[in-house]
């Protein structure tokens, strides 16, 4: 049904590509063929993908068909690329990993920055933590309570990593509304039984009220985070020092490969201490 619903695609994408092209000539005409090729090459990307998901086991093809639900217009292209794309494959932070037994099952959430440093500490951790990430950029609070079902599957998790508050920040919620949300986060991510550990969020410098908003949020994390008794992996103050050398200079968000690898390293012997098996 699926592969026959993507040929469907493509056909239309190839008919609106020959109707662009016998339009009359002006911007109508090439936005409208630029369109179309877009389109016809994103049916042929879902094509490719469709048949590279088909050789993967019966656990991994599950795996791929919740990413196509979770993880949205922008960043599923991107990761149908790295696997369709390129030979070999391109590495994710979004992999699918399987278990090794005997091995604790630890789980990633958060946005874009804990996206960045996913793949660092999964190398970090190989062998001693079968290490996951949830199948989204997972944005603010409000939108973690609204996918929890579908980013903490059926299975069981020893430790859960988690972080909001950038894009809560970029939302400008009230200090009210984050702190309810993040409540609400809490008591759903205790239901797990798995044993919390909250990541503060990284700096920010886009403008005065990101930077003030970012540390308010911060602050008012921690107090809940207290309050649970739940353990902080204080990755603003780990990585404040470096900001200047390893942040973005344009969006003063995202961080480049040494950064992402230094928060590795901070990340992975956070949950390494926390399941007693070493770290700092």
């Amino acid at each position: 049904m699926r592969q026959r619903l993507v040929v469907i695609l493509m056909l239309l994408a190839m008919v609106g590509f020959a109707q662009a092209a016998t339009e009359p000539d002006g911007q109508n005409n090439a936005e409208a063929i630029a369109k179309a090729k877009a389109a016809a090459e994103k049916a042929q990307l879902q094509a490719d993908f469709e048949k590279w998901a088909a050789g993967k086991s019966a656990d991994q093809q599950k795996w791929e068909r919740v990413l196509e639900q979770e993880l949205g217009g922008f960043y599923l292209p991107l990761y149908q690329k790295a696997k369709v794309r390129y030979t070999p494959p391109r590495e994710t932070a979004w992999d699918y990993v399987k278990d090794e037994p005997g091995l604790p099952r630890v789980l990633l959430i958060g946005d874009s920055i804990s996206r960045g440093y996913t793949t660092a500490t999964r190398h970090k951790l190989a062998g001693k933590v079968n290490l996951h990430r949830a199948p989204a950029n997972c944005g603010p609070t409000t939108y973690g309570l609204e996918h929890f079902d579908a980013w903490l599957g059926d299975g069981q998790w020893d430790l859960i990593h988690f972080n909001f508050g950038i894009h809560d920040v970029n939302r400008r919620y009230s200090h009210e509304k984050y702190a309810e949300a993040l409540e609400q986060v809490v008591e759903r991510l205790e239901k797990t039984g798995a044993k919390l550990v909250w990541a503060s969020s990284t700096p920010l410098g886009s403008s005065d009220y990101h930077a003030q908003a970012i540390d308010q949020f911060n602050a008012i994390a921690a107090g809940i985070m207290i309050k649970h008794g739940i353990a902080i992996d204080d990755l603003n103050a780990a990585i404040k020092p470096h900001v200047e050398q390893w942040q973005n200079k344009k969006d003063k968000c995202h961080f480049g490969g040494a950064g992402y690898d230094f928060l590795g390293d901070v990340v992975s012997k956070k949950i390494l201490a926390e399941l007693g098996r070493g770290g700092s």
